[in-house]
This record gives C-alpha cells, sequence and structure tokens, in this order.
C-alpha cells in the first residue's frame, strides 16, 4: 500500500499541477523559515516613535538573537502587545509565520525597563517629563520632545483607573522576571507600557536594525548606551 503511495505520488510530480504544489510548498516552507529565524520586513504604521522612525519607513526586523538572549535596554523592538490575542488554530498560525493576511496588531517601541527595575515618569516644574530607573534620571536624547507627553493623572489613582488601558499611569512600577517596560520615542503620542503595563518576553517578534527605504532616510538602528545619570 505505501508503495502504492510513493509511485503515485512520482507521477503527480511529474505533471504541471504537481510541480505547481511543490513549488508553493517550497516557497511557502522558506518563507516561515526565513522569517522565524533570521528576518523580516515591516513598515511604520504610526508617529509613535517619532523622530527616530516616521510613517512609511521600511524596516528590517532581526529575529535570529531572541534564540540566545533577550532584549537590551534602547533597543527598539516589534512585539504583540498584550491586547492582541494570539490565536494557535492552523490558519491564523500560518498566516503569522508567512507574514500573509496576518490581521495580529504589532507594536514598535523602545525597551525602557529591564526586568527587576523600577520605573517612574516624573515631571518638573518647567513642564518637562523624564524616565527614572531605579531613582536615577534616565538620560534620552532621542525622544522627540521632554515637554510634549501625555501628563500624569493627578490626585489619587483608583484600582478602577490601574486597570484602564485608556488612562495613562506614570509608576511606580516594579517590572517583574522575564518582563520588559516599554515606550514609544514620541511620549504625547504613543501607547504603550505606560497604558498597559509591563510586557512578557515571549510576546517579542524581534529587533529593529536597519531602515532601508525611503533610500533619503536610510540608517542603521544602533543599539545605545545604557546612560542612567549617577
Amino acid at each position: 500500500m505505501f508503495n502504492k503511495y510513493i509511485e503515485w505520488y512520482k507521477q503527480f510530480r511529474e505533471t504541471a499541477w504537481g510541480e505547481t504544489i511543490e513549488t508553493i510548498v517550497f516557497v511557502i516552507v522558506m518563507v516561515i523559515i526565513i522569517r522565524f529565524f533570521i528576518g523580516e520586513i515591516r513598515w511604520i504604521p504610526s508617529g509613535s516613535m517619532h523622530p527616530t522612525l516616521i510613517e512609511g519607513d521600511r524596516i528590517i526586523v532581526e529575529r535570529f538573537s531572541r534564540f540566545f538572549t533577550g532584549p537590551k535596554r534602547g533597543d527598539i523592538m516589534v512585539f504583540y502587545p498584550p491586547s492582541t490575542q494570539l490565536s494557535r488554530k492552523p490558519l491564523p498560525l500560518l498566516a503569522r509565520l508567512t507574514g500573509i493576511f496576518c490581521k495580529d496588531v504589532a507594536y514598535i517601541k523602545r525597551v525602557i525597563g529591564m526586568p527587576g527595575d523600577k520605573i517612574e515618569i516624573k515631571e518638573d516644574k518647567d513642564g518637562r517629563a523624564y524616565v527614572y530607573i531605579n531613582d536615577k534620571k534616565y538620560e534620552e536624547d532621542y525622544v522627540k520632545s521632554v515637554y510634549e507627553y501625555t501628563p500624569c493623572p493627578k490626585g489619587e489613582i483608583t484600582d478602577e483607573m490601574l486597570a484602564n488601558p485608556q488612562v495613562i499611569k506614570c509608576g511606580p512600577f516594579h517590572i517583574p522576571e522575564d518582563s520588559y517596560f516599554m515606550m514609544g520615542d514620541n511620549r504625547g503620542n504613543s501607547q504603550d507600557s505606560r497604558y498597559w503595563g509591563t510586557l512578557k518576553r515571549d510576546r517579542f517578534v524581534g529587533r529593529a536594525v536597519t531602515v532601508f527605504w525611503p533610500p533619503k532616510r536610510m540608517k542603521i538602528l544602533h543599539r545605545l548606551d545604557d546612560k542612567i545619570s549617577n
């Protein structure tokens, strides 16, 4: 019986339909291998990472480093936010692996808080806002403006406010193990960890490494030094 199926398959491969199907399967498998183990191309749909990334930028996202190490502070990462429910059913999983007809919403933000950190956003009397990591100011020269940010809520923070993903929180946040605090460079226009909390490591897709299109925007997205004031 098994030999009969082998003979049928050999004959089918020699037909036009057989060659076409075999080519399609090969292409899909190679796309999955490249996207899962090496990298992928993404485009920027919003202004939450201004001025580092702007709408329409095409970027390369590398994925291989996630098998060896977690993100570093300052890395620009693509990830699935907690609000995105990742289905394990065959069709949605195949769409996510190939990028074809994938409807899973992904974000791109910068890693600010690492596991074990204490993170807090503080406003000064001049109207500027800064991130403090373990009670020390974090030096960030990439943000759009320290004056452009969503103000922290005044008065008592209720449990209802903490549970509402539409309400900004300024901390202090204590980052659990295997979790990260993500923020956009455009602090006045970014739905990030200030709203929905910390992000688990298994939600990361990969690290943005290069802007390759449009040509006048081409640049390497270097990893940054960890600049925390003494």
